[in-house]
């Protein structure tokens, strides 16, 4: 029988290389690519994208996949900086992409695992996951957390009679990926996705590549003295140029008062999100800034704001929503369209156009309005 995969993270860097090999084996009829962006280069009939982001809350769509006998994640992110310069917004994330996400999906295609059917699967770590890594501590510690749950489920496996593993690939740095602000060039990884490809049909548990000639004595080193491997370590990352001080998440703004909260805040939240990674609201603390009055108090509108998926924080509204970016440097300012081209917008645009912000202006759709809503109010 002809084989499926789907391949998370296959829009880029390893994952992408892994899918073009995949799809020039003759046994496999076909690959799906799980990304939130499509790939780089064409793709080919034998694949298909579908738009996903790991850090949305449900994952219905992996029912679209029950028919595979090929998992292989490769997503994931983080960057070489100093802790005290990791965003909160980075922390949460990096934890739902690169841990929270391996769980959940390992657990929708566990009785596969667990059945006596073949069923092929490669989970990328890391060799930071295996070792102290500071000035990559958040990334280490998530991939630690993956190499872990690996390791466990391998053993619980076994334990139960089936002869499936899950494959921990655990590189060092990786050439010719996006990873950590680098660029695809799938000729550095084509060598290496038929290694993983390799160690995954013999249904290995763990590969370190490049083992013999470079990890094998970083392993024994970092075993003999941790905190001496530690300092070390820290001073190579540290004088290597690799530092990345630019936040690999992208944060996005936008301020209401969201009084009688309808459909229209939800769609505009929703739209807000897919742009970006991690959403912060201002709540108005009343609406006299449009000579009106707010029916709900304040308390309440903020916890409702709050408690919407698609909403990572909230805070109190500045008086300008420039001024937020001073607590919040977001990268996109998202508002409604009628106030394209006015003078406040205007001002905005002048003063954001050296600060990387992107002003989203969304149109309005029609439907329910808070303007509606107190009509009928008044009427009543």
């Amino acid at each position: 029988m002809r084989k499926i995969a789907l391949v998370v993270g296959g829009s880029n860097g390893i994952g992408l290389s892994i899918s073009q090999q995949l799809i020039e084996k003759e046994d496999y009829l076909k690959v799906y690519i799980l990304d939130k962006f499509e790939p780089s280069i064409n793709i080919g009939d034998k694949i298909t994208f579908f738009k996903f982001d790991l850090l949305n809350e449900d994952y219905f769509i992996l029912e679209r996949f029950k028919d595979i006998d090929t998992l292989i994640i490769t997503a994931g992110f983080g960057r070489i900086d100093t802790f005290d310069n990791i965003l909160d917004a980075e922390i949460i994330n990096c934890y739902k992409v690169n841990a929270m996400a391996v769980c959940r999906i390992i657990k929708f295609f566990y009785p596969k695992l667990l059945s006596s059917t073949d069923f092929y699967c490669v989970v990328m770590g890391s060799i930071a996951g295996l070792i102290s890594s500071p000035m990559f501590a958040l990334y280490g510690a998530t991939k630690a957390a993956v190499c872990s749950f690996i390791e466990s489920i391998n053993i619980e496996l076994e334990k139960q009679g089936s002869f499936n593993r899950i494959l921990n690939v655990a590189p060092g740095f990786i050439n010719g990926t996006k990873f950590n602000g680098g660029e695809n060039d799938l000729s550095q990884t084509g060598e290496l996705a038929n290694e993983i490809l390799d160690k995954m049909f013999q249904k290995q548990d763990l590969f370190i590549p490049q083992f013999e000639e470079t990890y094998k004595q970083v392993l024994q080193n970092y075993n003999e003295n941790p905190h001496q491997f530690g300092l070390q370590s820290f001073d190579y990352k540290n004088s290597s140029m690799r530092k990345n001080i630019i936040p690999q998440i992208k944060i996005g703004y936008l301020s209401g008062t969201f009084d009688l909260f309808h459909i229209g805040h939800l769609n505009l939240l929703r739209r807000a999100k897919e742009y970006c990674d991690y959403l912060v609201v201002g709540v108005h603390r009343d609406a006299l800034h449009k000579g009106k009055q707010a029916f709900i108090p304040f308390e309440e509108r903020f916890k409702i704001v709050e408690n919407i998926k698609y909403v990572n924080k909230v805070i109190q509204s500045y008086e300008e929503d420039m001024d937020a970016y001073n607590e919040i440097p977001y990268h996109y300012l998202f508002v409604g369209s009628d106030y394209k081209n006015t003078a406040r917008f205007l001002r905005y645009e002048e003063y954001f156009k050296e600060k990387d912000v992107e002003i989203i202006y969304f149109p309005y759709t029609e439907g329910t309005s808070s303007s509606q809503l107190r009509r009928v109010i008044d009427e009543a």
